[in-house]
């Protein structure tokens, strides 16, 4: 029996171990998707306690308190912080299988040194210890960071926003990584939602200009890329229902929905889907101009319970994966229309629906000639409801059956979390075990040495080169 948690955790073979602490263990961190709050770390904000760091905004942790029967009150409400780590304490124990039981004593061990497993029987000693080394001046949000060997952060971050924090970041020679915006106008393409007249009038506002017809919106959204990129944006990402491809609606029908979608009328699925595809050309010919990365996640179905979204808002732990067919074809059609008229970036594809893990295999194997770096267009990382073992292990072996592994630019935090970074470790480890147990197997020669820089490249090198951040990173 293999001691818990221990510094073999998920390395199962001889070659798995090698790989992972001769090469892996010690490469640095590029989280280049994310959604924490850049003001936090131009603050340098402190945390009153674990409570705060751990549960405030981690919709992870909510679904599985719920599940486990926890009243709303210690999740979201108003119990006192102590009440509410005490009943996510309870919960920790129930977790079997799931990788907030696994992320929980990695973050834990790596920034609190307690190697015991989380209970309702410790949880007061716990918590009093966690608070009293958070009270330490190196763990500050800034100290964590540095801690976690985190050499560039990517945030996200709207076209209305004014960058006024990342201005102050790239000023701050004592800032513990490079911080970039990432350009995310979802609210821009989605005339269907509710406020999207309201949207428009911000947009108005940052952009300088009066939005009354398509072509002032991609006005106004391509100057919005210039002016992220002259705050040093490399990325945007896109989070769509499903992948998207409708090409069949005049200009004249564009302009109408832009009116409806102004007016807060009704607008068809069919309407949201060309308004987004009309956009998207649009936004994809900016970030070809500038050099970007740009994602595209698709399949999701958001805020199923009315009830509890009227009461909590979006990004509450009430999503869920979506079924909707037809991501093919749309996925296809989509980035060959972004390739003939000469606008196709290098594009990562995320799906919340593993069962899309072959489409965006074998769809993006139709789009790298002729590429400027090998991968331009990439099977992201198991995203969301996938980022446990069985995910990453399913997208690795699907990426390796359809793909070329050795380009894959690897791992993201997508997390709210500045103890988050703990996922790239878990990813590593997955990943140098998924390699090592085909040395095993005899299905790859026992080149260590190779396979080790494969699994630093995996680990950072691919990212430093696809987003050029090597450019920024000297």
């Amino acid at each position: 029996m293999k001691p818990f948690l221990d510094q073999d955790f998920l390395l199962t073979c001889g070659a798995a171990k090698a790989l992972y602490h001769e090469h892996a263990e010690q490469m640095p961190i590029i989280d280049y998707h994310c959604h924490i709050n850049p003001a936090e770390i131009a603050d340098d904000r402190r945390y009153a306690s674990i409570t705060e760091v751990w549960l405030g905004g981690d919709h992870y942790k909510w679904r599985a308190m719920r599940s486990a029967g926890v009243p709303e009150r210690c999740i979201t409400g108003n119990a006192d912080p102590e009440e509410k780590f005490i009943s996510w304490a309870n919960t920790v124990p129930r977790l079997i299988g799931n990788p907030l039981y696994h992320w929980t004593h990695l973050e834990l061990q790596r920034y609190f040194d307690i190697c015991e497993p989380l209970s309702g029987k410790n949880a007061k000693e716990v918590y009093k210890t966690c608070n009293e080394i958070l009270s330490r001046p190196e763990m500050s949000v800034r100290g964590i960071i540095k801690k976690s060997n985190v050499r560039l952060i990517c945030t996200t971050d709207d076209p209305v926003d004014d960058l006024s924090v990342h201005s102050r970041l790239a000023k701050d020679s004592s800032r513990p990584a490079e911080v970039l915006p990432a350009f995310r106008p979802d609210k821009a393409l989605r005339p269907d939602k509710p406020g999207y007249g309201d949207y428009l009038k911000a947009l108005e506002a940052a952009a300088g200009m009066s939005i009354q017809t398509m072509d002032d919106l991609r006005a106004a959204l391509l100057h919005r890329i210039d002016y992220f990129n002259a705050h040093g944006c490399r990325v945007s990402d896109h989070g769509l229902d499903t992948a998207i491809c409708e090409r069949s609606l005049s200009e004249a029908d564009l302009n109408a929905i832009l009116e409806k979608g102004r007016r807060g009328e009704p607008v068809s699925a069919k309407e949201s889907e060309a308004f987004q595809t009309a956009l998207l050309l649009t936004c994809a010919g900016g970030y070809r101009k500038h050099d970007w990365v740009m994602q595209l996640h698709f399949g999701c179905i958001r805020n199923n319970s009315t009830k509890m979204f009227e009461r909590l808002g979006p990004d509450t732990g009430f999503d869920a994966m979506n079924d909707e067919g037809s991501n093919a074809p749309r996925l296809a059609g989509l980035l060959d229309l972004l390739e003939r008229e000469n606008v196709l970036p290098r594009t990562v594809l995320y799906s919340l629906n593993p069962a899309d893990n072959g489409i965006i295999g074998t769809v993006m194997g139709c789009f790298q000639t002729d590429s400027d770096i090998p991968g331009r267009v990439q099977m992201g990382s198991a995203w969301w409801f996938n980022d446990h073992k069985a995910g990453m292990e399913r997208q690795l072996s699907d990426l390796m059956n359809l793909g070329v592994v050795s380009t894959f630019v690897g791992m993201l935090t997508d997390s709210r979390s500045f103890l988050s970074y703990t996922r790239h470790e878990y990813f590593r480890r997955i990943l140098c075990d998924v390699f090592g147990r085909l040395v095993e197997n005899g299905e790859y020669p026992a080149d260590l040495n190779l396979l080790g820089g494969i699994v630093r490249d995996i680990s950072y090198n691919n990212a430093l080169r696809y987003f050029h951040f090597d450019e920024i990173l000297k």
